[in-house]
Parts: C-alpha cells; structure tokens; sequence
C-alpha cells in the first residue's frame, strides 16, 4: 500500500484515482503531477515502485499544498471572513448558504435537521 502525505491509497485503483484521495487533489491535479513525475496514469497503484511513491511524496510536499496544510489555510480564510464581518463571514457564523441559493425550502445540508416549530394557540372568548 502507498502512503503519500499521510493518506493511504487504495492498491487496487490506477494511479490518477489513486491520487484523488488526497485532500486538495483533483483529477486534473493527479494527472498533472504523474506527468511531471513520468509515470503511466493507468498503472495500478500497487504497481507503483519504491523510487515512484518517494518521488510523487516529494513532489506532492514540496510543490503543492495538500492534507493539512491546505485545511488549515482554508479554515483560517474562513475565519477572517467571519472576524471582519462580510456578508460571507456572517452567512459562515450562521450555519446558512452563502452563495445566493434560496433558503426556503432547500439548503439541508448546511442549515442542518428540520427544527419543528409549534404553531401558536388561538385565544379563547
């Protein structure tokens, strides 16, 4: 099994899927950097050779910002939207879409499980 920046990648997948598992990694990405390193994008992931894997950890270290790295820059961006006070920063603090869908109806994922509310009792005569 490969280990490249503290992920495991699957043994049974080509390479450019292999790669993907990587935090930061797309597919474009993958095959980018299997073609600088000049290795086959269809070769299995278990066929990779020793000089292969340290040369993909190096590049992937060196050149490219991955895992942990990049989920920090990304928090910390999150986190200077919401101390200075933007509409993207407020939209994050309160838990909603911030890229102009409707809230109405839709936006589970972000607003999170249903919260039922009572309806108000009439008053009596």
């Amino acid at each position: 099994m490969a280990r490249l920046v503290g992920v495991d990648l699957p043994k049974n997948k080509r390479g450019i899927i292999g790669l993907t598992y990587i935090y930061g990694v797309g597919g474009s990405l993958a095959a980018e950097i299997l073609d600088t390193a000049k290795i086959d994008r269809d070769k299995k992931v278990s066929d990779w050779t020793d000089d292969e894997v340290k040369k993909l950890a190096r590049m992937l270290q060196d050149e490219y910002k991955v895992e942990g790295e990049l989920r920090s820059e990304v928090q910390m961006n999150i986190k200077r939207l919401m101390d200075i006070g933007c509409y993207r920063g407020l939209r994050h603090r309160k838990g909603l879409p911030l890229r102009g869908q409707r809230t109405k109806n839709n936006s589970r994922t972000r607003k999170g499980k249903r919260k039922t509310v009572a309806n108000k009792k009439k008053a009596t005569k």
